[in-house]
């Protein structure tokens, strides 16, 4: 089992959001903490709902699909049933998006702010089963810290 520190992460990612609310800038430094910081991750980055859909924000990875359709994929999903979707294989999921076809497990975070859809944040890996309940608990602290750290207009 891979273990991360994820109270160190938390810690990095309240001191690079100190005194910015910005959410461009926030949402990019902490898919730069997550994807250099959790041991084996392809790709960590953001979608923001737009427009009746998702659409790609600040990520560290491959280049990944620009939109994905309400409900469509990992992401709509989470993001319909407003609650983490850990996937452990992909290829398994109905309806997955092949992004990148490395990709074999998924964790999906939604992001609200107060009953409205920001996004979701995304967290891709090329290991099946890389997510655990602790990589859940650790990062869906880290994305509760985002979202208090942010003013959603700015995005």
């Amino acid at each position: 089992m891979i273990s991360t520190d994820y109270a160190l992460l938390h810690r990095q990612s309240a001191a690079l959001f100190e005194g910015i609310r910005d959410q461009t800038a926030n949402a990019a430094n902490l898919a730069a903490i997550i994807y250099h910081g959790v041991e084996g991750l392809n790709w960590a980055g953001f979608y923001w709902w737009k427009d009746g859909g998702l659409i790609l924000g600040p990520f560290q990875g491959r280049p990944a699909c620009v939109r994905i359709a309400a409900g469509r994929g990992v992401c709509g999903a989470a993001l319909h049933g407003r609650r983490t979707l850990r996937v452990p294989d992909v290829q398994a999921f109905p309806g997955h998006i092949a992004c990148d076809p490395k990709s074999r497990s998924e964790m999906v975070i939604p992001l609200f702010v107060g009953e409205r859809p920001l996004g979701v944040f995304d967290l891709d890996s090329p290991r099946p089963g890389r997510f655990s309940p602790e990589d859940q608990t650790g990062l869906e602290a880290i994305a509760a810290l985002f979202l208090a750290n942010i003013d959603p207009e700015s995005g």
